[in-house]
């Protein structure tokens, strides 16, 4: 939630008001940095200052005019990444560089001189520009005291017209153009019912993005936490005429180039260049970097259900028990800010949550959970014991002069954290202790919102830049990272009330490079209108391929009051992103899925319901994502690199490899064109069975209750068969398998299950991994991965085949003890697709089924 909210400014006059936010044009360092590219400034590198090391090659650089000397290091990492920092070699006062980012020191290799050439304009401040020592924007005076610290960087990028990445922005997947005044922005802001299409800084900021052309995909990480700017301009593919001889002309093609320009306000140069080839390689590369998407507890996979606020513990029961009255199935309850006293977290309002454990005691006998929120301000209250203790220890922001930072938040005047700080972190961490945390148990998981970090009436709504920290640093050093280290302390909390041994959830608004390591992140305030539901697919995309492989938007929009076909649509949407909440603002109109009429909650309802039956393939892909850094929802450019058709597509993406998924995101519509890439693939329609050739865009009429999803041919998806009221009660249920047949008749696909809630598939090896494979009419299940041992119960008792060209005249299955038995079945000839039904097949365990 946003401030506006509370204080009711209108959505339309003032929620991007651009004399409360401010533009590029507005912003002092963007205004120096692009003199400095006007005047052409340029550093000469001293060849005769070459030094190699173990780990890198250093080399002095000199500006041409100044005379001003940096030292620059190159080093080479493992799996092909390269790492280029610039410092100035005697600074008068040392510069910030970002930590706890990297999971590791990188491991090096050899740096090795390649028949390459590279410009590098960094630019430093100029005595006679604006803003050097004060900057002012409204009724703020940025004062600071070290001065100019700027830097940037130019990168051409020869062949390359398709970038994506630097996310937040609610713009497209494709990175634009950008003109003066107009860069991309990285600076985590509240903004509430954010501009759509548009290049400023909302809740986080990922400084990296990824360049793709035709068999070739490489990345740039731009490791630094102030404020970010990026301007990118790409000059397309040209032909000149050179000569005219006689009636043939000599050409010369000239190659698409892209240049990119990063701009922060401190801190040193240090990027990465992560040179794939695929991105594949890429994804693995940044995860080298920054880590992998934590493993979510299944239950974070299925829905949530959330408002700004349920009441009381009296809501809590009816909404609960309205799901089982309605049958929808759902996981967890959220609680917002007013289950607090007096919006101090870690505490219970006695009249309205007189007694909560009571309130999770019903959850938990449901198998559901309960989410709650914890803010980084802190109620500036003696007697607030949160308040008090960190007051004591030095733990909130300073002001300049030393004394707290005080703002105004939820609460009212409240101070703020310094999760800069290891021992703020370690001691938050401790807050969630049972002990500590009166009234919570272990179903109990936690939200961090407002983490920019939100100060009301501050600049842009945030933190003063000239703030300290830890370390004494500057606010403006280190803005962009503040939500991520809450985030970090707050997962480290839950892990360690467990002793160890259970995974958290986490959700935050604001997050930077790395955030995946601890949880989920989700697109703010957004607002209860098409072209939000529309935005929300690129938004997503650009997260996926940036690390954060757990997101979602908002369903229905939070703010405003969605009609019941936007709810429908939204859920539709929703129930195939990986983070699946609904959640509306203080105001808006109750929107349980049931108080649209029977028709609109039947179709809520399904779509749902489809959400839980893909569970074992969505944990399965998610596994993927943590260990081998596969993103889980991909825009199609990444599963079809070499299909030019694919770069610039967003309104349409895969799940995994097996499905692709285009919402519907216009109202009243009848048909949808849906593009299903490939011209040697095959599509199948996930509810018809219908199918058609890759390559093509088809017309897909659409009703109400239609939502496009095709599995590809060549691959195996495994569901549940049966739904429960929550993923705690389908554990033992059992599977079936789709298995979609390409054009040679073949699929493969596989299967991670675990207990779904511990670190024991880490420490001990408890996970299953199997895969599935159909080739030359034989289904076949075996261990993909003998490391692991998990005991289940489940069988697959269903498995459907489409494609499959004829009726078969028998079907048999083998087990691993040589037993064969017989299967009844239905052929479809129609629709070409076999059904085996009432199967009793180990999940674990390999055998064989024979189509012949």
């Amino acid at each position: 939630m946003d401030a506006a909210g509370k204080e009711e400014i209108s959505v339309e006059d003032e929620a991007v008001d651009k004399n409360v936010f401010r533009d590029c044009t507005k912003i002092a360092f963007y205004r120096r940095q692009k003199q400095q590219l006007l005047k052409k400034s340029t550093y000469r590198a001293v060849l005769d200052t070459v030094t190699t090391g173990q780990d890198s090659t250093r080399f002095q650089i000199v500006h041409e005019a100044t005379k001003i000397p940096l030292m620059a290091e190159i080093y080479g990492i493992e799996r092909n990444i390269f790492r280029l920092k610039i410092n100035e070699e005697m600074p008068l006062k040392p510069r910030y560089e970002v930590p706890d980012v990297l999971t590791s020191k990188p491991s090096t290799v050899r740096a090795t001189k390649e028949n390459q050439s590279a410009s590098v304009d960094t630019a430093k401040e100029n005595e006679d520009d604006l803003g050097l020592w004060e900057e002012k924007f409204g009724n703020f005076v940025d004062v600071k005291a070290n001065g100019p610290a700027s830097i940037g960087l130019d990168f051409s990028l020869h062949g390359f017209e398709h970038l994506y990445g630097i996310p937040q922005h609610a713009e497209s997947h494709q990175l634009k153009n950008t003109s003066d005044g107009d860069a991309y922005r990285l600076y985590n802001l509240d903004i509430y019912g954010y501009k759509i299409h548009d290049k400023m800084g909302i809740y986080g900021s990922i400084p990296y993005l990824l360049a793709h052309k035709l068999g070739k995909t490489v990345g740039i990480f731009w490791l630094n936490a102030s404020e970010t700017l990026v301007e990118i301009n790409t000059e397309p593919a040209v032909e000149y005429t050179l000569t005219q001889v006689g009636p043939a002309a000599a050409k010369q093609k000239i190659r698409c180039r892209t240049d990119v320009h990063w701009m922060s306000e401190s801190g040193i140069i240090d990027v990465f260049l992560l040179a794939g080839p695929t991105p594949s390689d890429v994804f693995r590369q940044y995860s080298q970097l920054t880590g992998t998407q934590a493993m979510p507890p299944l239950f974070s996979l299925g829905y949530h259900q959330c408002r700004w606020n349920y009441e009381d513990e009296q809501d809590v029961k009816a909404v609960d028990a309205g799901f089982d009255e309605h049958d929808i199935p759902y996981d967890v309850m959220w609680l917002d800010i007013e289950h607090t006293e007096g919006k101090r977290y870690f505490t219970w309002d006695k009249k309205r949550f007189p007694n909560p454990k009571r309130m999770q005691e019903l959850l938990r006998s449901k198998k559901r959970k309960l989410v709650v929120i914890s803010d980084p301000h802190i109620k500036t209250d003696p007697d607030y014991s949160v308040y008090a203790k960190a007051k004591e220890q030095g733990f909130f922001v300073k002001t300049r002069e030393g004394a707290d930072f005080e703002g105004i938040c939820w609460p009212g005047l409240s101070s703020y954290l310094d999760f800069t700080n290891p021992k703020v972190r370690e001691w938050y961490a401790g807050l969630f202790a049972f002990s500590a945390y009166q009234g919570s148990t272990d179903i109990l998981f936690i939200w961090n919102d407002m983490n920019e970090p939100s100060v009301f009436r501050g600049p842009e709504q945030t933190m003063q830049k000239n703030a300290v920290h830890h370390g004494n640093w500057e606010h403006r050093e280190l803005h962009n990272i503040y939500g991520f280290y809450q985030q970090m302390a707050t997962a480290e909390g839950l892990i360690q009330r467990s002793k160890g041994k259970e995974r958290p959830f986490v959700l935050t608004r604001s997050f930077f490079a790395g955030s995946q390591k601890y949880g989920a992140v989700w697109t703010g305030d957004n607002t209860a209108d098409w072209s939000y539901l529309k935005i929300s697919i690129p938004m997503l995309l650009t997260l996926s391929i940036t690390g954060i492989s757990f997101c979602g938007a908002d369903v229905g929009g939070f703010i405003g009051n969605p009609e019941a076909e936007l709810l429908v649509r939204w859920y539709q949407a929703g129930a195939y992103q990986p983070f699946f909440r609904g959640h509306a603002t203080m105001n808006t109109k109750r929107r349980e899925p049931w108080l649209f009429g029977e028709e609109h909650t039947q179709l809520i309802r399904e779509a749902i319901r489809e959400r839980y039956t893909l569970l074992p393939y969505w944990y399965s892909l998610f596994y993927h994502a943590h260990v081998a850094s596969q993103p889980v929802m991909r825009p199609l450019w990444v599963e079809f690199p070499d299909d030019l058709q694919t770069f610039g597509v967003e309104d349409e993406y895969m799940l995994g490899s097996a499905l692709l998924v285009h919402p519907v995101t216009e109202p009243k519509a009848t048909e949808v064109d849906v593009f299903l890439p490939g011209s040697d693939e095959v599509w199948y329609d996930s509810k018809t069975f219908a199918h058609w050739e890759g390559g093509r865009t088809v017309k897909i009429p659409v009703a109400l209750d239609t939502i496009p999803v095709f599995q590809r041919g060549g691959t195996v998806v495994p569901i549940k068969t049966t739904v429960g009221k929550s993923t705690g009660w389908m554990t033992h249920s059992p599977y079936g398998l789709r298995v979609a047949l390409s054009t040679k008749g073949s699929a493969v696909g596989e299967l991670y299950l675990d207990d779904g809630h511990s670190f024991q598939y880490l420490h001990q090896k408890q996970f299953l991994h199997r895969k599935f494979s159909f080739c030359s009419s034989v289904l076949n299940n075996s261990c993909a991965d003998k490391r692991g041992h998990y005991p289940s119960k489940c069988v697959v008792e269903q498995i459907l085949v489409l494609g499959l060209g004829k009726e078969p005249s028998s079907v048999t299955t083998h087990s691993s003890d040589g037993k064969d038995q017989p299967v009844a079945f239905t052929y479809c000839a129609q629709a070409s697709t076999l059904r085996l039904e009432k199967l009793s097949l180990d999940i674990g365990a390999d055998w064989e089924v024979h189509i012949m």
